[in-house]
């Protein structure tokens, strides 16, 4: 006996729900990669050593009666804010000074 062509199969799902299903399933392995990239990231960012730079004001010369207000360490460069309203630019290695401006100008 022949069944008819309307139950084929109980189960079967249309087409467009077997197209979202399938773009469902692309989109959770992509989620699930993502997630794993970013951990993976995180933890070797986080493993990685970094060697310290050790600054000191007293380090570098800077003009009579001027004093440090602030120091920062960028790019193996100290930046020295002195109170008389001048940037100092140092290389922090050698301790000698790069370029210099003025606050307001």
């Amino acid at each position: 006996m022949k069944t008819p062509p309307d139950a084929e199969l109980p189960d079967a799902l249309p087409a467009s729900l077997r197209w979202l299903k399938g773009l469902v399933t692309v989109l959770t392995a992509v989620m699930i990669i993502g997630v794993l990239t970013i951990v993976a990231l995180l933890v070797i960012r986080l493993n990685a050593t970094s060697v310290p730079v050790l600054v000191a004001p007293g380090d570098f010369t800077l003009p009579a009666g001027v004093g440090a207000v602030g120091i920062s360490v960028i790019d193996g460069q100290s930046v020295i804010v002195g109170d008389d309203g001048v940037i100092r630019v140092y290389d922090s290695e050698t301790r000698t000074l790069v370029q210099e401006f003025r606050i307001g100008e």
